[in-house]
Order: structure tokens, then sequence, then C-alpha cells
């Protein structure tokens, strides 16, 4: 870990998902961790007290296992910056934190204090975006609640939560359609919160790493159309070439798609396009990841955003004999699939 960062989780979910238990489980597990729980809740779920030592007047309470609890009643930056300020003078003891944010949550903007506040940027990592999924209300809560399918296309790693209570096939569509919102977050269930916590912490999902996993079924549903190499059509109503011809088609607002290309990049070009388009979509973009081939170096260029921010860095070299394939990865809200992919085919050398 790197300048002693302390690594941050933000946990989300909507109301009923089953985050407290998971986050209840995660706190009571021997695992010799301390971790520092923010609680950016309004109301009825939040951590049962008979797991703290004692009610308190202090906004921040020791926990029986050396776990420190708090409520945000000022903004999260505060508490952060208090947290951090409290560690480093030795008055608090924990390891890392985990961020409990709202059911109704937007996490964008929880995201983003890591990164535009140099304050927060010097003192925590931002480490990964958890969301949990009710399996018995997610179909519905999918169709009605904008927040539940943003929170999927945030996320970093899924757990679907009460999955017992519904039938496989709900489950498997379920997944399916989670998928399509989000090719890039792994999916599990998890029942009653018990969840490796190898799976939970130091997963490095913002990390500018060269790793860009794609769900592999969601690349194969799309190879069918490989006319120009850069046609990704999700939209399959008849079913013809997707594994569930059972599954019907949502459209969901939050989708996902891939551009690939074998041409390099003009660097230049990309960041004059990708610029504009963030200044243009940038609230509707949520998550945006590319590991590309770039003209003028022999090292990949790694590439992600959360809304309007971005950065890249230079990672490993490309290996000899490797083929040089540039992927980006789009998760966002309406984007106009054509305008992003013809732009970046506009971008390439």
């Amino acid at each position: 870990m790197s300048q002693g960062l302390i690594p941050a989780t933000i946990l989300t979910g909507f109301l009923g998902s089953g985050k407290t238990t998971l986050l209840k489980r995660v706190l009571q597990e021997s695992h010799g961790q301390k971790i520092a729980v923010i609680e950016n809740e309004f109301g009825e779920e939040n951590i049962d007290n008979d797991i703290l030592v004692a009610e308190t007047t202090e906004q921040i309470i020791q926990m029986s296992n050396g776990c420190v609890c708090c409520t945000i009643r000022e903004d999260l930056r505060t508490t952060l910056s208090d947290l951090a300020a409290k560690k480093r003078k030795g008055e608090l003891d924990f390891d890392r934190v985990i961020i409990e944010t709202t059911g109704l949550a937007d996490p964008g903007p929880v995201a983003q204090t890591f990164f535009m506040d140099d304050e927060i940027a010097e003192s925590y990592l931002l480490d990964s975006i958890l969301t949990l999924v009710d399996a018995k209300h997610a179909e519905q809560q999918l169709d009605t609640r904008q927040e539940v399918r943003r929170q999927i296309g945030f996320a970093d790693q899924i757990f679907i939560s009460k999955a017992d209570l519904v039938e496989p096939a709900a489950v498997d569509a379920l997944i399916h359609r989670i998928k399509h919102m989000n090719p890039r977050a792994p999916v599990q269930t998890a029942h009653f919160g018990q969840v490796a916590l190898a799976q939970v912490f130091d997963l490095r999902g913002f990390n500018l790493n060269a790793k860009l996993e794609i769900d592999p079924d969601f690349l194969k549903e799309d190879a069918h159309d490989h006319g120009h190499d850069h046609h990704h059509d999700h939209d399959h109503e008849h079913g013809e070439h997707c594994d569930h011809p059972h599954h019907h088609h949502h459209d969901d607002d939050v989708k996902s798609f891939v551009f690939r290309s074998d041409r390099a990049f003009n660097p230049a070009k990309l960041e004059d396009f990708l610029g504009a388009i963030v200044q243009v979509y940038g609230p509707k973009m949520l998550r945006y990841k590319g590991v590309l081939n770039m003209k003028g170096t022999d090292k990949k260029v790694i590439f992600q955003g959360v809304h309007q921010l971005m950065g890249s860095d230079l990672g490993p070299k490309w290996m000899p004999g490797e083929k040089r394939t540039s992927k980006m990865v789009f998760i966002g809200i309406d984007l106009p699939k054509d305008i992003l992919l013809q732009g970046m085919e506009g971008c390439l050398v």
C-alpha cells in the first residue's frame, strides 16, 4: 500500500438489500483488521448498538472489537479528514474505512471526494465500490428506481442478497440483466452477508492497473456483428445470439458497451475527444476504463474515469507477440453509443 494510505471501501445498495448485515459480519469477524465505519445513513437501518461499546453523544464510538464507528452529521470530507487526523495523532487506531451510503445515494459524489480533494487524496486510497442487490425486490426496483441502476453501474463488485428467497431462474435473469449494465463487476450471491473478506477488501477497483475485467459472456455476445470491429449491439430482442432466449430484454437506461480496436490511438486526438465528451456527458458517465494502445509508447496506457474526472497512467509494456488491442468499457446512463464509438474510431492513427 503506497505511502501508508488508508484504503476506503464504499458500500452501497438500496434499502433492505442487506448492507448492514454484511457490515456487521465484516465487523464481527476476527480478521485482525481494525475498521472504521462511516455511516452516511438517514435512519432506520443503523448498526445495532449491541455491537457498540456504549451509546455516547460522541460522534465517534470505539467498538468492542477495536473497530471504530461514526455517523456522519456534517459532510463526508470533514469526517474523513477528522478520522485521518486522529489516526495520525494516535488517538484512533484503524487500518481501513468503510463508508456505508444511504440506500438512495448516488455513489458518484462519494467516490469523487477521494480524487477531487487534495487533503483526502493524500490520506486515503479509494479501493472499490461494493453494491448489494436484493434478489427478491430487484426486478421491481430496477424497473422503477434509477438510484438502484446507478449503484449497479458504479460497482466494482456486486453481491446479490436474499437469493434463497427466489427461483434460481430469477437469479440467473437478474445476473444477466446486471451484466448488461455493468460487465466489469463480478457478481456473486451472498447469504446473510456471508462473504469472504477477500471479495470485500483490496479489490483495487480504482487502481490504474492493466487488468480490464470484462465479463467474457458479454464480449462473446457482441462478437456476432464484427463488421467494423466496433459495433456492439446489445439490443437482442430476438434472443438469437443470446445464450438465454427466455430472458426478456430490459431496456435499462444504465448500459455498457465496449470499444475495441487493433489500431493505435493518436494520443492528442484521444485526449481532446474524451475531454470534450466528459464536458457534455460527464454527469451521465458512471465508470469508464480502458487499456489502450497509444502511438509513441510501447507501454499500455491505462485510462479510467468517474463522471467528469478521468486519469491515465502508463502500465506495463506490451509483451512481444502480444496483440496490441485497445479495449475501453463505458458504463453510463443513456450514453450515445454511436457518437462515442465513432468518436473513438476517429482518434485512431
